[in-house]
C-alpha cells in the first residue's frame, strides 16, 4: 500500500519511485581516494573535532526551541503533479478534518512562545487557496515570528503580493522545476503552470517582496543546476533551496533521482553555495550534502551562517511540521506522528514526543551507523522510513562506503562571555529573528579569532560586506532594520 503523508515541504509534495531506488543500491559505494581511508583523518579542517569515537551512538543535544515550523494549512491544490503523494480527491477539495482559523491562529501563539524567534512556512497544497491567508499571516507576523509563504506561484497576482505584504509576510517561496516551460509544465500536470509561475516571480520582483526559488532535482532535471543558479541569481532570488525528493505516496510512481547524479548535484550545489555571493544556494532533504562539501574543502567552514547547522537534518532538533488536521511530524517527508494539536499543546508535543527525541539521539542502523560522517549527516531518516519502515535504517541515496574510522563529530561553538556594543546591540535587533540567531553567532565567531571580547556594530558592517559585497544585505534583511 502507498506511504501517504498530509502535507508537503516548504512548496509542494514530493516523492521518488521504488524502481529509483533499485537503481541507487546498483551503483557502488564512493571511497577516498587516498589510500582507501578518509583524508579528514589526517588532514585537519576548522569547524570540526577530528576522530572523536562517540561513546555510543545518539550524542546530539536535545532542541532547546525550533526555529522553522511548517504549517500546512490544506491539502488543496491547483496542479496535479506526477510526484505528488495526495490523490486527487484531496487535492481537489482538500480534508475534512483541516484546522479552521481559530484553531490555526492558537497553534502560532503556541508556536511562538516555544520558539519566539521562528520562521514559519504557510504552505499546503497550495495555501493560497486557502481564503484565510492573510489573516493568518498578519497573526503570525504580530506574534513576532518570521512569516514565509511556499507556492507554487500561479496565484501571485500583484494585487495578492502586496495584500500578503501589507499583512506581514517576510518572504515567498516559489516552486520552478525546470527552464524549459513544458518540462516545469509535464511535471506539474498543467499547461501553461510555468508561464503563471514566472507571472508570480515578477510580481514579487515588483512589489519588492524577497523571494526564493524551490528546485526539486530529479533524473531528467539535474543537469539543469548550475542554470538554475544562475536563473536563481539573475532573477534577484535571495535563496535556492535545491529539493530531493523522498519515495511517499503518489510520488512512488516518479521516477525521482539516481545515486550517481544526486551526488553530482551535491557537488555542484556546493560549489555554488560557496562561489555565490549574494545568492543563498542550499540542499534540502540532503544530509549528504555536509560530508560532499567537506571533501570538496576540508578548510571550509559550513555552518549556520552559510545556511546550515553544524550536523545534518535539522528534523525534530530545529524544525517540525504541522499537517492540515494538526498532527506534529519530524518533518513533511515523515507520516509517524509526534503528537496532535487538537489534543496537546506545541510545547509538550514538541519537547516530549517520544519521536522526536529519537531523533535528537539517533541510534542510527546499516551503514549510517558505521559512518565517520553520522554526527555530520546523519542520512536522512524520512527515505530510510519510507523505505523500510525503520526511521533508524541507512540512506540508499549515499554513495559513501564508511571507511572504519572515529566518528567526526560537529565542534561545538564557544559559548563564552561576549559583550555586545550598544549600537551592535541596537543594530542586531533590527535583524529578522530566524536569520539574527545566524549573525549574531558568526559575528562572536569572527570577533573571538580577532582575539576581542566585544562586538561592534563595525563588525556587523564588515561581514555584511565580506558576505554580500557593496550592495549589501538582501531586502529582507535591510526591511528588517527598519
Amino acid at each position: 500500500m502507498a506511504r501517504r503523508l498530509h502535507g508537503p515541504p516548504a512548496t509542494c509534495a514530493r516523492g521518488i519511485s521504488r524502481s529509483g531506488q533499485e537503481r541507487h543500491r546498483k551503483f557502488r559505494p564512493q571511497t577516498w581516494p587516498v589510500g582507501g581511508r578518509c583524508p579528514y583523518r589526517r588532514r585537519g579542517f576548522r569547524g570540526f573535532a577530528h576522530g572523536h569515537v562517540s561513546g555510543r551512538a545518539g550524542e546530539r543535544l536535545m532542541a532547546d526551541a525550533p526555529y522553522l515550523v511548517a504549517l500546512n494549512l490544506t491539502e488543496r491544490c491547483n496542479l496535479s503533479c506526477a510526484h505528488c503523494y495526495l490523490d486527487a480527491r484531496h487535492l481537489r477539495d482538500g480534508g475534512r478534518d483541516e484546522l479552521s482559523t481559530d484553531d490555526l491562529k492558537r497553534i502560532l501563539g503556541e508556536i511562538a512562545q516555544v520558539g519566539p524567534e521562528a520562521m514559519v512556512v504557510l504552505t499546503g497544497g497550495e495555501p493560497t487557496l486557502r481564503p484565510d491567508l492573510p489573516v493568518l499571516a498578519k497573526h503570525a507576523s504580530d506574534l513576532g515570528l518570521m512569516v514565509v509563504v511556499g507556492t507554487n506561484g500561479m496565484s501571485l497576482t500583484p494585487a495578492r503580493v502586496h495584500d500578503l505584504q501589507d499583512n506581514g509576510v517576510a518572504g515567498i517561496g516559489i516552486s520552478v522545476d525546470s527552464l524549459s516551460a513544458q518540462t516545469h509544465d509535464d511535471f506539474r500536470g498543467l499547461d501553461g503552470a510555468w508561464a503563471r509561475t514566472m507571472a508570480g516571480i515578477d510580481a514579487c520582483k515588483a512589489a519588492d517582496m524577497p523571494f526564493q526559488i524551490h528546485f526539486s532535482a530529479t533524473e531528467d532535471t539535474a543537469g539543469e543546476i548550475d542554470d538554475m543558479v544562475a536563473f536563481a541569481r539573475d532573477m534577484g532570488a535571495m535563496v535556492l533551496n535545491v529539493f530531493f525528493m523522498v519515495c511517499t505516496g503518489r510520488g512512488e510512481t516518479y521516477s525521482g533521482i539516481s545515486a550517481e547524479k544526486y551526488d553530482h548535484v551535491l557537488r555542484r550545489v556546493a560549489h555554488a553555495a560557496k562561489a555565490e555571493q549574494r545568492l543563498m544556494v542550499r540542499a534540502k532533504c540532503a544530509p549528504h550534502f555536509k560530508r560532499i562539501a567537506i571533501e570538496m574543502d576540508p578548510d571550509w567552514p559550513i555552518t549556520a551562517a552559510h545556511g546550515y547547522d553544524a550536523g545534518g537534518c535539522i528534523a525534530a532538533t530545529h524544525y517540525a511540521r504541522v499537517t492540515p488536521n494538526g498532527d506534529v511530524t519530524p518533518c513533511p517527508y515523515m507520516d509517524n506522528s509526534a503528537g496532535s494539536l487538537k489534543t496537546q499543546d506545541f510545547a509538550t508535543i514538541w519537547h516530549d514526543a517520544p519521536v522526536l527525541n529519537a531523533l535528537r539521539a539517533p541510534r542510527l542502523e546499516g551503514r549510517c551507523g558505521a559512518c565517520e560522517f553520522q554526527q555530520l549527516c546523519g542520512g536522512c531518516r524520512a527515505r530510510a522510513l519510507a523505505e523500510s519502515g525503520n526511521m533508524m535504517g541507512e540512506d540508499s541515496l549515499c554513495t559513501y562506503q564508511p571507511q572504519g574510522g572515529g566518528v567526526i563529530t560537529p565542534m561545538m561553538p564557544d559559548t563564552g562571555a561576549m559583550n555586545w556594543a550598544a549600537d551592535a546591540e541596537l543594530h542586531i535587533a533590527r535583524v529578522p529573528g530566524f536569520v539574527r540567531r545566524m549573525v549574531r553567532r558568526r559575528a562572536e565567531d569572527y570577533v573571538r579569532s580577532q582575539g576581542r571580547s566585544e562586538v561592534t556594530r563595525a563588525d556587523l558592517t564588515l561581514l555584511a560586506k565580506k558576505r554580500f559585497g557593496d550592495a549589501g544585505p538582501p531586502a529582507f534583511v535591510k526591511k528588517g532594520r527598519g
